[in-house]
Parts: structure tokens; sequence; C-alpha cells
């Protein structure tokens, strides 16, 4: 399956590669922290390292530190998670 076809993926497949390099504080990281469960119930493989606790909150105050419109870009970030992780799970049907 070609992952970097579903929407979404430019952000969790740099996720998956920073949880593989021991970065759990990035955006992707914190997404697929968040959406954990319902990632390697799709099918998605997860790789074994610590993930970021209370990730929703560290996802937006790192926004929040980093930019202005952060409330509407961390919704827009949590739309993304959705929409790929609805995608994976059609797929894997």
């Amino acid at each position: 399956m070609n992952l970097k076809v579903l929407p979404g993926a430019e952000l969790i497949l740099p996720g998956l590669e920073d949880l593989r390099n021991n970065r759990n504080d990035t955006v992707g990281a914190l997404l697929i922290a968040i959406a954990r469960t319902r990632l390697t119930n799709a099918g998605l493989p997860i790789p074994q390292t610590t993930l970021a606790s209370e990730p929703e909150l560290t996802l937006y105050a790192k926004l929040k530190a980093e930019r202005s419109d952060a409330y509407p870009y961390y919704n827009a970030l949590l739309a993304s998670l959705v929409s790929f992780c609805n995608a994976l799970e059609l797929v894997n049907r």
C-alpha cells in the first residue's frame, strides 16, 4: 500500500520517521501520538518509542509558541489526521 497518496500523509509519514529517530515532539509525531490506537488498529506499524504524554496539549502549546494562528492551525492539523485515519481504514478493509 502506498501511504503517500493518502490525505494527510505529508504530516504522518514524517512523524513516523521522527519517531524512528526518537523525536517525539514534532508536529507529525504528536499527531501520531494523538491517534495511536486508531492508527495501530488500522494497520499502521508505529515505531516502538516513547510517545509524548498529553499530545493534544503538547501540540497546541508548540503551535502557540510558533504562530499567532495556533487555534485554527491546530484544528486543521486534527482534520488532516482524521482524513488520514479514515483513508487508512478504508484501504485496509
